[in-house]
């Protein structure tokens, strides 16, 4: 599912000729195009769908969506990484955690042959 979701300017700059910004989606920073919005600061909140900031928004509203979509898992579906979800779908760990201190592998080591003395 695409949904639109608030976010806020963090930095705003130009890429080849398009006024661009940097977004934060509630933990998530994703780069936006501002040419819908061409007057929206840093500080402030938009809709964004697809990539495009659509419509500024109040920052009391924007935080009341951000939260209800936290809560229903909806920007972990829209933001999260999809090989990971596929394997919560599947019922297994996600081997690539980000584990700071993870336990060491066993060592493999070829069978020993027995010796006859």
């Amino acid at each position: 599912m695409c949904l639109a979701v608030p976010g806020r300017v963090l930095d705003i700059g130009e890429k080849d000729g398009t006024r661009m910004a940097t977004v934060d989606f509630g933990g998530v920073q994703k780069e936006v195009c501002l040419e819908y919005l061409p007057d929206l600061q840093v500080g402030e909140y938009a809709i964004v769908h697809v990539g495009f900031a659509l419509q500024r928004l109040d920052e009391e509203s924007a935080k009341q969506t951000l939260e209800l979509f936290a809560q229903l898992g909806m920007l972990q579906e829209e933001f999260g990484d999809p090989w990971e979800q596929a394997a919560a779908a599947g019922g297994e760990p996600w081997p690539f955690a980000d584990d700071p201190d993870p336990a060491p592998e066993p060592a493999l080591t070829a069978p020993q042959e027995e010796v006859q003395p």
